[in-house]
């Protein structure tokens, strides 16, 4: 296939995608049937990683497949029994072997460089003095991107999340809904994702994320910021996530837990300033219902 033959059916696909449903359903934050790619980005962190992944690794991963394709048809086609009666007695070629090892070993070190820039960008807590994303080689530059304003400590335990807002005083557990729960108060939700209390976070602000676990490891993820970290017990790790766009994200934990580990989900609701303010400032006085009520009034 040709360059312009690649470009092209890759356009084409991209112009399928752009009118099909799971393409317009993966802006609630979550995966929709039949979705071909990754999560649609709200974050500088998810950035980094949908540029590096449509970038660099599709090529490679492409063009990997097709040199194997190619490989397979050739030997079907010249070293059948009716082509090759005679089969060849070699036992190795010293060129092959040198080959097979060395071009992987480059392929992966063209693939691993730039990665720790994206590495780097999850790991590393903006400080408000320097632009982020300097470290990833893919990134149109740097992004200007606040110190942390907010930080909240989640905790994973079989098989829920819970929540501290470490200034505020404010903290809930967080449990899937199931399906009967779902259909009677949150039917327009995802099933299997839907909880009974989210994530509360205001837009266009630097969330620092502290992640541990009470019983056994678990894992933070949310795709459509770009974060995954893995839940402890008795280890704080630390991530954050700028969130540009309102509106509802989903995630799961990412590590096998136990029996029950596909049902303890992440639902995050991006709002807008003054409604975080106006939720927090209930939610602070512990009336939880009364706030999630300010937000249900305001959509």
């Amino acid at each position: 296939m040709t360059g312009f033959s690649f470009r092209l059916a890759k356009a084409s696909l991209a112009a399928l995608a752009a009118f099909s449903p799971a393409a317009a359903m993966a802006q609630d934050g979550f995966a929709a049937p039949g979705q071909i790619g990754l999560q649609t980005s709200v974050t500088p962190i998810m950035d980094s990683i949908t540029v590096f992944h449509d970038n660099l690794l599709m090529w490679i991963i492409t063009a990997i497949t097709l040199f194997v394709l190619a490989l397979l048809i050739w030997v079907i086609v010249r070293y059948n029994h009716r082509a090759n009666p005679t089969p060849s007695k070699t036992t190795h070629n010293t060129l092959v072997e040198i080959v097979w090892t060395v071009v992987p070993i480059l392929i992966l070190i063209v693939i691993a460089i730039p990665s720790f820039g994206v590495l780097a960008d999850q790991e590393t807590i903006p400080d408000g003095e320097r632009g982020y994303l300097g470290a990833n080689i893919f990134s149109s530059g740097e992004v200007a991107v606040p110190a942390p304003e907010l930080t909240i400590k989640a905790t994973g335990y079989q098989w829920y999340w819970g929540y501290e807002y470490m200034d505020d005083g404010v903290n809930f557990a967080s449990i899937m809904l199931n399906d009967e729960e779902r259909a009677s108060e949150k039917p327009d939700e995802p099933r299997l994702l839907a909880v009974d209390q989210e994530l509360v976070v205001p837009v266009d602000t630097t969330v620092r994320v502290l992640v541990t676990a009470g019983d056994v490891i678990h894992a933070f993820a949310v795709p459509s910021f770009g974060i995954k970290v893995d839940a402890v017990p008795g280890r704080n790790n630390e991530t954050w996530f700028y969130a540009r766009e309102t509106g509802m994200y989903y995630g799961q934990c990412s590590e096998l837990c136990g029996k029950d580990h596909a049902f303890m989900p992440i639902a995050v609701r991006v709002v807008t300033q003054e409604q975080y303010d106006a939720w927090i400032a209930q939610a602070g006085e512990g009336d939880l219902a009364g706030a999630n009520a300010l937000l249900a009034q305001a959509e």
